[in-house]
């Protein structure tokens, strides 16, 4: 009996530091304030600087925060999406293996993409009904031609 109740007081406490350590981590990584719609979330990480400052000079400054075009809008996505994209920085950041400058990834790109067309849809729907090469590698992007739009002056 005294054993089990040994091995019963080994898992609670290892447990209860792993929900320790957990908490802690994410206090620390500052894990609400991803869960906002503030700009400044994104800049936990030293290398989101140069992007902050770039998005605060360009067009959109005071029309669109970060998750409006970087996230979906609509909910269940919107927190899917955002929880992927925590778990691959927090993973990146933590094991160093992310590209300087950091870029945007393919799936990002689409979120942007369509996010792009959902603001200004009215203006752009000539364009996106255009039946474009199904084949084609690289369709056109909003980016492609305003790239400075979000992050004025990024390469």
């Amino acid at each position: 009996m005294k054993k089990v109740l040994k091995i019963e007081i080994a898992v609670c406490v290892a447990i209860g530091a792993l929900i320790g350590v957990g908490f802690y981590t994410f206090d620390y990584a500052k894990g609400l304030s991803y869960l906002s719609n503030d700009p400044k979330a994104c800049m936990n990480c030293h290398v989101m600087r140069e992007n902050y400052d770039a998005w605060t000079k360009s067009s959109h400054h005071k029309a669109a925060t970060c998750n409006d075009c970087h996230i979906p809008h609509e909910f269940p996505r919107k927190y899917l999406i955002k929880a992927r994209n925590g778990w691959n920085h927090s993973k990146a950041f933590t094991l160093q293996n992310f590209p300087e400058p950091i870029r945007i990834t393919k799936p990002n790109l689409q979120e942007l993409q369509n996010n792009c067309i959902h603001c200004h849809d009215t203006m752009v729907s000539g364009i996106v009904g255009h039946d474009w090469k199904k084949d084609a590698k690289n369709p056109p992007r909003c980016t492609t031609c305003h790239r400075s739009v979000g992050h004025m002056n990024l390469d």
